[in-house]
């Protein structure tokens, strides 16, 4: 070491290693940077991992081989010195996700960086069977396939459940608005499919999607809450880790407490956040037909511009958005996040009562870890879900790109 690294305060940590034992590792760490990215300079990869241009080059070009990144225009943003070249995800390598609900089944292809290339919503009169879900992804994914590119490679499904799933994925323990039990879904559609099949709790992918892509990307301490018609789900990422708990289970937060004596839930308690706090109470308000349902927030917000929503829809509102304060207050006691993300129907009710639920926290902000808490809306529709379950599928071939796309070839 010399004098001037050894008398270095600031000295930098670099992500990359230059030892020709590493490739694997530095082939990971720069198809990381570029897919969370959804694209990168060469001089900033250079500059992030501390790695060498020609050994940056070597790299890119055998990942451009693999068909995982491609070159593309020259960096806009470099204002000086000589130009660089842009890394982008390629889109040849997809992803299939699946999100199962009681009213549709979403089915997505979804290539590195995040991106959608096309989803279905398969509407459903009812709650689906698992048999059912089989058929429909497999129809759905049957003409996606026929229309992609002959280069183009579905690497693997991901599959985000509105409930209780075995951890390592074997089988959907409990999904109660589904009225499933013990359902080995996973095994199903990946026989189905001829895919690989991951399985994760809904919310929980929808955090990992936030965290990677969305409001909550390099939060170190995120709580993402999503409502959708099955209930209230989350997510918790704590110290840039996304919190499991001792059997997989953690981020139950629809399940927190918030009235006493109150509503039944499906988890056999009382007055949780998810039972009391529902997309259903919002529908009824405004008496939105049932093939209306994905366009509750716009029609919702309409009626309040125009005036035509009435005393009992602000009511509910108001009600719902006062028992989701409670819920935040304990979620944000127990785990002292810097930002919290609402996705699904629970953003409306930010939007629907502007200030409201600021209001509420109030009284709960004066101290504590709740003090400075940030709270963001996700993006609208169920995009980070289907994004967050691609992310399940793409796990491993980020740790080990060349060794993953061999065992899928079979060599």
């Amino acid at each position: 070491m010399t004098a001037a690294a050894q008398g270095s305060s600031t000295a930098r940590t670099y992500l990359g290693s230059n030892r020709d034992s590493n490739r694997q590792h530095n082939l990971s760490t720069v198809l990381q940077l570029v897919h969370s990215t959804a694209g990168i300079s060469r001089a900033q990869l250079t500059r992030t991992t501390g790695l060498n241009r020609s050994t940056i080059a070597a790299l890119v070009a055998e990942l451009s081989q693999l068909g995982l990144v491609v070159e593309s225009d020259i960096d806009p943003a470099q204002q000086h010195g000589r130009p660089s070249i842009m890394i982008e995800p390629g889109p040849a390598i997809l992803a299939l996700a699946v999100n199962p609900d009681v009213d549709v089944v979403s089915v997505a292809l979804v290539s590195l960086g995040g991106r959608i290339v096309n989803a279905v919503r398969f509407h459903t009169v009812r709650a689906p069977s698992v048999v059912e879900v089989v058929n429909i992804v497999s129809a759905v994914y049957a003409g996606m396939r026929t229309a992609l590119p002959p280069d183009h490679r579905v690497v693997g499904a991901g599959l985000a459940i509105p409930g209780l799933v075995e951890p390592g994925g074997g089988k959907v323990i409990e999904a109660p608005h589904l009225d499933w039990r013990d359902e080995p879904l996973p095994a199903l559609l990946g026989d189905a499919l001829h895919l690989n099949t991951v399985t994760a709790n809904d919310a929980v992918v929808g955090a990992r999607a936030q965290a990677a892509f969305g409001a909550g990307q390099g939060v170190p301490d995120l709580v993402y809450l999503y409502g959708g018609a099955s209930g209230i789900g989350g997510g918790i990422i704590s110290g840039g880790h996304l919190v499991k708990g001792a059997t997989g289970f953690a981020g139950q937060l629809g399940h927190t407490h918030v009235r006493t004596g109150g509503a039944p839930c499906s988890c056999g308690s009382r007055g949780c956040l998810e039972a009391e706090v529902t997309r259903e109470a919002l529908i009824q308000a405004i008496g939105l037909p049932a093939g209306e349902t994905e366009n509750l927030e716009e029609i919702l917000l309409e009626k309040l511009e125009d005036g035509s929503a009435g005393d009992e829809v602000r009511a509910v509102i108001q009600e719902q958005v006062s028992l989701l304060a409670v819920g935040l207050k304990t979620v944000t006691s127990l785990v002292n996040p810097s930002v919290v993300v609402l996705g699904g129907f629970l953003r409306i009710l930010v939007r629907a009562a502007p200030g409201a639920l600021e209001k509420a926290l109030a009284g709960f902000r004066n101290h504590g870890p709740w003090e400075n808490v940030k709270i963001e809306l996700a993006p609208l529709g169920e995009d980070p879900i289907l994004i967050g379950a691609a992310e399940l599928v793409f796990e491993p071939l980020l740790a080990d790109p060349a060794g993953f796309l061999q065992k899928q070839s079979g060599s």
